[in-house]
């Protein structure tokens, strides 16, 4: 059975999207609301709650297939501040500048015969495009130093479910080791390599260039569920807003969002649609501004930072409207997890969690058509070295270093 390392690992989702056909041999995060999730989902045993920093090489047991890490993506979103990764000795580096502690990490695997045969890094598109795509070179040419050649794809979670979730999954291998020729294309796919990507590799060095891989993931899934299934009459967590409410809500839109709320009314049908708050030019100032939006389709789940910031859901039969925010388990739904997943109940811890996880149906689609594939052409080749003798691991006691922060789940 495969075997993986899981870093900046949350709540899981990249474990629930590679199954029970590959093995989590150890995961970590620093968050003590995210290590209580994933043990709550998953059980303790190889959950760390540690910094990055913190995380010995001994901890990682046995060679492991591959490494994923989802490293944080504040300084590279573009509603983030911008600072990039920072500096790869330490100096100003940032919080996505962890990215560099994991590569430590993996020079110390490779070091000793243990560096993972795949290594996967995920993160949000803003990390192709930010400071003249100077951070994404930096990745690239990181994975280049360990060894290994990469490529990319950028995959919107909106194929599988009804959320728009764009985010950039770089893979990489050794350079001695063996791709099988369905797995690479010789020029990019629109879908999965679009613009930002294509021209970020072409910012790459040459050497980088030469050794880059166009991944071919085959036609995109059909979407067979809709937002309109996904929100419920009757939600769990949440209350309906009360008239007073929904009218003042509705009592902000402009003209042309009155329009849009016009059309679904007449329609006859359900219509489900997100409604947001925005801030708005209007007559020489700045007025906050309800937009709602029909398309099927959620916009990306975040982190909540505030209460305009929460996602909102708008509900139109007929002459009814009604308003509310979107459930916890909603959001789970958008996100792909299951009905069994366990989250907080506090709405804003569920929210966190969600928020920085992964689309558990994208990291699936990625494991069948890529990652299972591509390791079994790897072995198959013998281009990977052979694993060392399995390394003591830090205990169980050392595993749960627990905060005192205590959850109702």
């Amino acid at each position: 059975m495969p075997s993986y390392l899981e870093f900046f690992a949350g709540g899981g989702m990249v474990r629930a999207g590679l199954g029970g056909r590959w093995k989590c041999q150890f995961a970590n995060d620093f968050d003590p609301l995210k290590v209580q999730v994933y043990s709550d989902n998953w059980g303790e045993k190889e959950i760390l709650e540690d910094d990055i920093h913190k995380v010995e090489a001994a901890d990682l047991g046995r060679r492991a297939d591959l490494a994923w890490a989802s490293f944080p993506c504040q300084d590279l979103s573009t509603a983030g501040n911008g600072l990039g990764l920072g500096q790869a000795n330490g100096r100003d580096r940032t919080r996505s500048g962890t990215f560099w502690a994991f590569i430590d990490l993996m020079k110390k695997l490779k070091a000793n015969g243990r560096l993972p045969r795949i290594v996967v890094l995920e993160n949000v598109v803003g990390l192709l495009t930010i400071n003249g795509g100077e951070e994404f070179k930096a990745v690239i040419a990181a994975l280049d130093r360990l060894g290994m050649r990469a490529g990319a794809a950028v995959v919107d979670a909106r194929h599988f479910v009804p959320q728009s979730r764009q985010r950039v999954f770089i893979v990489a291998v050794s350079k001695t080791a063996k791709v099988a020729d369905a797995l690479v294309r010789d020029e990019p796919h629109p879908i999965w390599h679009p613009d930002p990507l294509v021209k970020a590799v072409g910012k790459l060095s040459g050497h980088c260039r030469e050794q880059w891989m166009w991944l071919n993931l085959g036609a995109p899934p059909e979407l067979k569920k809709t937002l309109n299934k996904i929100v419920k009459n009757k939600p769990v967590g949440v209350e309906w807003h009360a008239p007073a409410e929904t009218k003042r809500l509705l009592a902000m839109m402009s003209d042309a969002h009155k329009k849009k709320l016009a059309e679904a009314r007449n329609s006859g049908k359900r219509m489900v649609g997100t409604l947001s708050l925005r801030m708005r030019p209007s007559r020489g100032k700045t007025v906050q501004r309800t937009e709602i939006c029909f398309r099927g389709l959620a916009g990306c789940l975040r982190t909540p930072k505030g209460g305009g910031s929460r996602p909102r859901v708008i509900v139109v039969r007929g002459g009814n409207v009604r308003t509310r925010l979107l459930a916890p388990l909603e959001a789970a739904s958008l996100m792909g997890l299951k009905a069994s997943y366990r989250l907080p109940e506090v709405y804003e811890y569920a929210f966190r969690v969600i928020g920085d996880g992964v689309a558990v149906p994208v990291v699936s689609f990625l494991r069948g058509k890529l990652l299972t594939p591509l390791l079994r052409s790897i072995k198959k080749s013998g281009g990977a070295e052979a694993s060392r003798p399995k390394q003591t691991a830090r205990g169980a006691d050392q595993r749960s270093r627990r905060g005192q922060l205590e959850l109702r789940i």
